[in-house]
């Protein structure tokens, strides 16, 4: 066999690689990133004897100015006729980022919700290398640039009607039902306060069986779930992980930024803590950094979930 005969296998199998890749980021920076999806599914985690409710879980939305399409789609979320809204976080990806919040969450307004802050709702987006996410969590930067938080805060509270639940606990009449909630700030970024919750959940008055509670966070880091179990949740939501982003077919994701299993880095599953366990839903978010504008086998989405009765 001579030396150019040999070659020729392999050269072919090169290029058919180099094809595969190719087509990959053809796929998953051209068209996945934009098949936004609504997945739609129940858990148990009301009193026995309630009625159940529609939470629209949206996440990470990393919002541009430019990016219309996913403002089109997050605003025509408002057709689901949600009861409650619950938004995880990094809602912002570009300083000019809060018009396209407007536009996308106008329809929503005057629909209950509850929003807690991921560090890109505080910290504008930097260049980095996407291969670092595989080695571990995200780094910080050492000197980030600020976002308009409070316009975006005041939009959410003042516009929107939403409730701000950095590091408190409120209760919020939902679709005839008192429902008390739990949150906390970007864990990613330490800024979680949890010794501050049993006291504040302590000031909403007396609470019974009657009275769901529902944790929300950004980063679903073990110990905010934990302590959410510890508090009495009822159900935990929660973002960040992207569902992994680029996702390998047929395994799931390979990295989740923070200590949650991978397997659990998006969709609907439990939580099990000192013997008690909670349904937990981590929404795989709608967008991405626009340095790092892919998503593969990880389709952009919300959450409609819909809480029902424990037998």
């Amino acid at each position: 066999m001579t030396k150019s005969s040999s070659a020729h296998p392999a050269l072919i199998a090169l290029g058919a690689v180099g094809a595969a890749g190719v087509a990959a980021a053809v796929w998953g920076i051209g068209i996945e990133r934009y098949l936004f999806t609504v997945r739609t599914v129940s858990a148990a985690a009301l009193p026995a004897g309630s009625a159940p409710i529609r939470v629209l879980h949206v996440s990470d939305a990393h919002m541009a100015p430019w990016q219309h399409r996913k403002q089109n789609w997050l605003a025509s979320l408002a057709e689901l006729e949600p009861d409650l809204v619950i938004n995880t976080g990094d809602n912002l990806g570009h300083e000019n980022g809060i018009a396209g919040i407007r536009r996308a969450f106008a329809p929503l307004a005057g629909i209950p919700g509850v929003f807690v802050h991921g560090s890109n709702d505080v910290l504008a987006p930097s260049p980095r290398n996407p291969l670092k996410y595989f080695t571990g969590p995200s780094e910080r930067p050492e000197e980030p640039d600020f976002l308009d938080t409070e316009a975006m805060n005041s939009y959410f509270t003042d516009e929107l009607g939403w409730t701000d639940l950095n590091n408190t606990a409120a209760r919020l009449r939902v679709a005839g039902t008192d429902i008390d909630f739990v949150g906390v700030s970007d864990a990613h970024r330490d800024w979680d306060q949890l010794d501050v919750l049993p006291d504040a959940l302590a000031a909403l008055g007396s609470r019974d069986d009657a009275i769901p509670l529902l944790g929300v966070t950004h980063a679903p880091y073990q110990r905010v779930l934990n302590t959410y179990v510890d508090l009495g949740a009822d159900a935990i939501f929660g973002g960040h992980t992207h569902g992994g982003q680029v996702c390998l077919p047929g395994f799931g994701a390979l990295v989740a930024n923070c200590d949650i299993p991978l397997t659990q880095a998006k969709g609907l599953s439990t939580w099990t803590h000192d013997d008690r366990t909670v349904p937990l839903n981590v929404s795989a978010g709608c967008g991405h950094s626009i340095y790092a504008p892919v998503r593969f086998a990880c389709r952009p989405e919300a959450t409609l979930l819909t809480l029902t009765a424990r037998a």
